[in-house]
């Protein structure tokens, strides 16, 4: 897009896409500053505020008005308004005049602690910039205050126990307004003409840049923090005869490229479940003990443990991040899913098995440990009244839903304790 240059003159109004409140204060400066700087967040403000009493739209202000209220210049307000708009803060349209240029700038809510630490970016990006204590800090200031109500009986009434219906004369309809956050976009990071042009004529079919391929590739370009030109050199190395890319040599490629220059596999598969999945404090009891190793060990400790403290392969270390990356796969998920296979198949992760029953629980939109758990029993139970005559010899000593030690076997309870054991 060609490159618009603001003038102090160029006039701009505020429109408000969502709901803020002040908790979104407190928010911006733990979460966001760290990441776009103080004068991102002034200029933010300094908008937000321009919206006089909670208006949806301001009054029109020229550009003079910011550069006097943030005591900078033009080109420094622009770049604190480009942070703005790559964290999903504020969206950004112009009506380009010969005389006066004129903006809008939409504001969007911030998102909310659990978002934040949840989010595939800008927790990385957060965790980067303040380093582990302060990252833990936050999280210990901004989880979620959990009871446990396992020995309460509910007794909320529901609305029409409290209240009675009558009929009424028509109510005006108001246009509701909604807390909005807008999407974080991650643009082209690799520029597809360069290869193109870096390919020798002929080599590359025509056919081979699609859609869902240049989608394909500025993932792998972002996760892997990869450029144009290497890219471009990784191309060329797995095209087939046809011209054409391999995508399974793509990944490959790329995660060479990346272990080479960082020694160790992306840090997604090193995350353990976010605070907001995790199960409710005070379940002391076995299966409450299993759920929160499930939860608090990232995939790759997970299968470290179970290999009794010997370091994965780099097999097993792709197959974790396919399930964590390419299929986004919660991290507790993933280790009830690595359980239950390795528990089912006589201590093996074989790809094909591992892919298949990934993909069924990420259609059933599994989050928690609890649901990957209960999910994985029925499934067991399914398969055997389908096939009541076929003997199952392992499963998982979690399958028994209370995990009474009176109820289980003295084999199932050394098994158990090993497991409680091993992660701690």
């Amino acid at each position: 897009m060609e490159t618009i240059t603001i003038l102090p003159a160029d006039l701009y109004v505020v429109a408000n896409r969502t709901i803020l409140q002040e908790f979104d204060k407190k928010v911006l400066l733990s979460f966001y500053e760290p990441i776009i700087g103080n004068l991102a967040i002034s200029l933010y403000l300094t908008l937000w505020n321009d919206l006089e009493q909670s208006k949806q739209i301001s009054r029109e202000f020229n550009h003079h008005h910011l550069m006097s209220i943030l005591k900078t210049n033009l080109n420094l307000i622009k770049e604190a308004r480009n942070a703005l708009e790559a964290v999903g803060l504020v969206k950004t349209f112009v009506n380009v005049d010969a005389d006066i240029n004129k903006y809008v700038y939409e504001l969007y809510s911030p998102l909310m602690p659990n978002e934040f630490f949840s989010h595939p970016i800008l927790n990385v990006v957060l965790y980067n910039n303040i380093g582990l204590k302060e990252y833990e800090f936050l999280q210990k200031q901004y989880a979620k205050i959990r009871y446990d109500t396992k020995n309460f009986v509910e007794i909320t009434k529901n609305i029409d126990e409290v209240f009675t219906s009558s009929t009424s004369e028509e109510i005006p309809k108001i246009e509701a307004i909604n807390r909005e956050t807008a999407d974080i976009k991650s643009t082209e990071k690799i520029d597809f003409d360069l290869i193109i042009a870096s390919i020798p004529k002929g080599i590359l079919n025509d056919k081979a840049l699609t859609k869902k391929t240049k989608e394909l590739i500025n993932n792998l370009a972002f996760l892997y923090n990869i450029d144009s030109l290497k890219m471009s050199e990784i191309i060329r190395l797995v095209l087939n005869e046809y011209g054409m890319i391999n995508k399974f040599d793509l990944r490959k490629e790329c995660r060479k490229v990346y272990q080479f220059n960082y020694g160790t596999l992306p840090t997604l598969i090193y995350r353990s479940q976010p605070l907001y999945l995790k199960a409710p404090l005070g379940d002391n009891s076995m299966r409450g003990k299993i759920i929160q190793i499930f939860e608090n060990t990232n995939p790759a400790d997970f299968l470290r443990n179970k290999y009794h403290g010997v370091k994965p392969t780099e097999r097993d270390l792709k197959l974790i991040e396919k399930l964590v990356v390419d299929l986004e796969m919660y991290p507790a998920v993933v280790n009830v899913l690595l359980d239950y296979v390795l528990k089912k198949n006589n201590n093996r992760l074989t790809t094909n098995y591992v892919e298949t029953i990934a993909g069924q629980w990420k259609r059933a939109n599994l989050k928690t440990a609890t649901e990957a758990m209960e999910f994985a029993e029925k499934e067991h139970k399914k398969m055997l009244k389908k096939e009541p005559t076929k003997t199952i010899k392992e499963e998982p000593v979690w399958f028994n839903k209370n995990i009474i030690p009176e109820e289980i076997s003295a084999k199932e309870q050394a098994e158990l304790e090993n497991l409680l054991k091993e992660f701690n």
